[in-house]
């Protein structure tokens, strides 16, 4: 019997065997309502979900070093096709030549953020505050496992709603944050925080390829009344079980306007879009917590800063921006 693959399995099989340039958020790649372009002679995919007028691109080409421009050059012409214009959003460095060779304007549009596992402890003064609010939480009662997510779902569903209630109904994010559920939900991992059968917070872990290699601090949420600390002390016990098992890296994600730099910078970036970019890291949290986000990031003292990217195909502009939002169901 021949087992049918779907685009989804195509994705996953190309984030393991060409993780894009070493994107640390590849898993996403194969959350449910993505689209995929791939071609019958040509390994790899590229991952992208349309938006209007847009295409918007999930990192670059998942696929190897010489199928790339291929991929591309198929993508632009999709893209040419239904008088649709691409923007890439989360583009590694490593990816941007062969956009600039098309002539897209790539700036840096945040940073992603990693700890080595091997070497991380919470000893010393620098972490006296973070151990202090780890032992808060626990100190209230609150017992932490790793469960499946069967055990949690309908719990997770409610906390959910409690927790997009308390920022006002905003909306659920997709596309850039991960998923529970779905046909590679196994390869997640899920530690919860819960006060007796009360669901307290949960966080939930992808797998990370490339050359640095472990898992992804990825969707968490956590009851609006519950104490300080509790995602702390869930992320504290799972890095203790991914050092007991030997994993090399945590990843915590993409933070939209952190990170920012001149330094990242590309020949050809638009300096108006630089800009806005430190304008939004700085007056913009009406629009993103991205302040709020860094900051738990921050108190982790990361040992790695990878600086993340927009692409535009016809120069850098705002609709295209907000089309990434739209694509990510933030408007």
């Amino acid at each position: 019997m021949t087992e049918t693959l779907t685009t989804s399995d195509i994705a996953l099989d190309a984030i393991r065997r060409y993780p894009g340039a070493d994107n640390p958020s590849s898993f996403l790649a194969v959350n449910e309502g993505n689209s995929h372009l791939h071609l019958p002679d040509t390994p790899g995919v590229i991952v992208y979900r349309p938006a209007g007028r847009y295409l918007v691109q999930f990192g670059g080409p998942f696929a190897p070093e010489e199928a790339r421009p291929r991929l591309l050059r198929a993508f632009l012409d999709l893209a040419a096709e239904q008088d649709r214009e691409i923007v890439v959003i989360q583009l590694q460095g490593a990816d941007a030549a062969e956009y600039l060779e098309e002539g897209f304007t790539v700036n840096q549009i945040g940073a992603s953020y990693a700890l080595r596992l091997d070497t991380f402890s919470l000893r010393g003064t620098a972490f006296m505050q973070l151990r202090n609010k780890i032992a808060r939480a626990l100190r209230s009662g609150m017992e932490i496992s790793e469960a499946p997510l069967s055990a949690w779902h309908t719990a997770m569903g409610d906390l959910d709603a409690e927790w997009l209630g308390a920022k006002g109904g905003a909306r659920p994010l997709e596309f850039l944050v991960g998923q529970c559920g779905g046909p590679h939900q196994h390869l997640r991992r899920l530690f919860v925080g819960a006060h007796g059968d009360r669901l307290t917070g949960y966080i939930s872990y992808s797998p990370v390829y490339g050359s640095r290699p472990g898992w992804m601090h990825d969707l968490s949420r956590r009851r609006p009344d519950c104490p300080p600390g509790v995602m702390e002390a869930i992320n504290k016990a799972a890095i203790e079980t991914f050092q007991a098992e030997g994993a090399e890296w945590l990843h915590f994600g993409y933070t939209p306007f952190s990170g920012l730099s001149a330094r990242f910078e590309f020949p050809g970036h638009s300096r108006a879009f630089q800009w806005c970019m430190k304008e939004l890291w700085t007056n913009g949290g009406h629009i993103y917590p991205a302040q709020t986000q860094y900051a738990y990031k921050e108190k982790w003292k990361q040992d790695v800063v990878l600086p993340e990217y927009i692409a535009f195909q016809h120069g850098a502009s705002i609709p295209a921006l907000v089309h990434v939002f739209r694509a990510c169901n933030a408007v």
